[in-house]
């Protein structure tokens, strides 16, 4: 067997268990090559943009509580990518509402799957720059600080713990871009 080949495992089932309005949630009654059945749960989550934002040789990061895991980060703004959207107009939104910056321009570094074990969910890596000040706007349930680090200290920053996936890839793809 070919590791890289492409498989074609049939669902036999599949079920949603609960639907959050944030995340749909469930498993696929799978099929797998020896025969064998298995149910591969998964939950669903819109995509997500995290923006890389360069101003004045400041990396811009957001603090925030993740109650999830108890714990507050320094972080990378993100959010949701809402309907008609691509990843690069959903971070530049994200930037204004969560920072209080307009970025002059945005590029896409990098979209993928995350946490493809359990997770449906599709991520993009946006940078961007020329940002020139507006007012924030806030979600209900966003409750945050922008806080600038220098590029020169933003990877020893994004790997200090407690870090996150999305902080931890934006900050080297854009390194390795040869951005930061």
């Amino acid at each position: 067997m070919n590791d890289g080949e492409d498989h074609d495992w049939p669902v036999l089932e599949s079920v949603t268990e609960y639907e959050t309005g944030w995340y749909t949630g469930g498993y696929d009654l799978v099929e797998q090559p020896d025969g064998s059945t298995k149910r591969y749960y998964w939950a669903e989550l819109p995509p997500a943009a995290v923006v890389v934002a360069v101003a004045e040789g400041s990396l811009l990061f957001v603090e925030q509580y993740r109650p999830t895991i108890r714990e507050t980060h320094l972080e990378l703004p993100a959010g949701i990518v809402e309907s008609g959207e691509s990843f690069t107009t959903a971070a530049a939104r994200e930037l204004r509402e969560e920072t209080g910056f307009v970025p002059d321009s945005t590029a896409l570094l990098q979209e993928f799957w995350t946490c493809t074990g359990v997770l449906r969910h599709r991520r993009g890596i946006v940078f961007a720059e020329g940002l020139t000040p507006a007012d924030r706007d806030l979600d209900g349930n966003e409750f945050l600080t922008p806080r600038p680090v220098p590029v020169e200290e933003a990877l020893d920053v994004a790997r200090r713990q407690p870090t996150n996936d999305a902080t931890v890839e934006g900050v080297l793809l854009a390194r390795e871009e040869g951005l930061l």
